[in-house]
């Protein structure tokens, strides 16, 4: 998420007054019940029951807050059911990610209702991306199972907050609520409190929490939210995100219908992400030398095997995987780190600008995507990434982020490890 942070001012300037105008803010409420969570309620009241919960959003879930504390609290409110969560979150990444790994991560494994959270991660992201996206994890979802209940949060950021204050939501959420509409999807805006807060300057949005008396007297009527203005202190933050989504339950519960499967017939947006796939990069074509890790075994490939359907990993310049696919856009699914190297990306015979996979926030190696081509014409794509041998001033990246290099060993290496093609659309041979 840290990397989405810095750009969060700029994007929103970029889009400017002009997006303001097609994409209007959509005055704050706590919750919008529309059509509850009927089929979730049902279940959950069902004594011997077991329900599934999935959480997909990114680091603010991923975190042991809202999404544990929500958890625990189902548990006590229904004791007569069992409760088991589908942990779906991933740091720095926002529904353009998520639409595609939805099936994998979430939908494979059966949730009867499934939260979704990417309000912050997708706050400098245009908004018709945000509507195909949301869109697509929609009408995905219930094309698996039409009786998955669905519930948008939003979370909130100080770099956020200025449309809160004003008793707006953020436009990233305004988005989101446009699919939310069409659906009849209830949604929560889990920072109601925290811009009441923020406005009445009783919030410190970031600070330690205090572990002395005096420490907690000098704090006075101050609440302390988080420790960078981003991610809640489990014990303050994410209780007040709990509580919102506990006493929205109340409404969501009355404006059930009858319980009955969802229905997605017609689209918002024609042209929204339903296709999108997560395609395992072994199926591209591989350069000679290359072959698929072994993701129980490698030792780089094993702690990503719950995410990346596989991975292939190119250690030598001129080493190259190729693939072809009809369809509208084309991302890949990858780890960036320290071993990062440079890739040449070329997009139907046409060179694009090379992708470096080592960026200032790689001390350590996590998930990441870029994009090879979007909006594309509907038709076959060919694709074609190297690894290129150009040196990184890797110390000189660091440092954007005020980071160092700590081991000169482990950022010595050019390396590429693509684990996924992400298509809208489908691979063809």
């Amino acid at each position: 998420m840290r990397l989405l942070l810095s750009a969060l001012a700029l994007c929103a300037a970029v889009l400017g007054h002009a997006a303001d105008k097609e994409y209007p803010l959509v005055d704050a409420q706590e919750v919008r019940a529309r059509g509850g969570l009927p089929n979730f309620f049902l279940k959950a009241q069902t004594t011997g029951s077991e329900v599934k919960i999935g959480y997909l959003g990114g680091s603010i879930t991923a975190q042991s807050g809202w999404r544990v504390q929500t958890l625990a609290h189902f548990k006590k409110a229904y004791p007569q059911s069992s409760f088991a969560e589908i942990n779906a979150a991933i740091g720095g990444t926002g529904s353009d990610l998520g639409v595609f790994r939805v099936q994998q991560d979430v939908l494979s494994k059966g949730p009867d209702l499934l939260f979704v959270e990417f309000a912050v991660n997708d706050g400098g992201a245009d908004p018709q991306r945000i509507i195909r996206c949301m869109e697509g994890i929609v009408r995905q979802t219930w094309k698996t199972n039409p009786k998955t209940d669905i519930c948008f949060v939003y979370t909130l950021t100080e770099a956020l907050s200025p449309a809160m204050l004003e008793g707006k939501l953020q436009r990233s959420a305004s988005a989101m609520e446009k699919v939310a509409d069409f659906y009849g999807i209830p949604s929560i805006t889990l920072g109601m409190e925290v811009a009441k807060l923020a406005k009445a300057g009783k919030l410190l949005w970031r600070a330690p929490l205090p572990k002395t008396d005096a420490e907690k007297a000098a704090l006075g009527d101050k609440f302390v939210f988080a420790p960078d203005s981003v991610h809640p202190h489990e014990s303050t933050g994410h209780v007040l995100y709990t509580q919102a989504i506990v006493r929205s339950l109340t409404a969501l519960a009355i404006a059930n219908n009858a319980p009955t499967p969802h229905v997605s017939n017609l689209a918002l947006d024609p042209a929204n992400w339903e296709r999108a796939t997560l395609v395992p990069v072994s199926s591209a074509k591989l350069s000679d030398g290359l072959a698929p890790a072994d993701m129980k075994t490698d030792a780089v490939a094993k702690g990503w095997s719950n995410r990346l359907p596989s991975m292939v990993k190119l250690t030598k310049p001129g080493q190259s995987i190729e693939f072809k696919f009809k369809g509208t856009h084309c991302a890949i699914y990858d780890i960036v780190g320290p071993a990062g190297g440079v890739v040449a990306v070329t997009l139907d015979g046409k060179a694009q600008k090379p992708v470096q996979r080592i960026d200032a926030y790689c001390t350590y190696p996590r998930l990441a995507n870029f994009i090879v081509g979007t909006d594309l014409p509907e038709g076959v794509h060919t694709v074609r990434l190297e690894l290129l041998a150009d040196p990184i001033d890797k110390a000189a990246v660091l440092a954007k982020n005020k980071n160092k290099i700590d081991k000169p060993e482990r950022f010595a290496p050019l390396e590429f490890y693509p684990g996924g093609l992400l298509l809208v659309g489908e691979l063809v041979p």
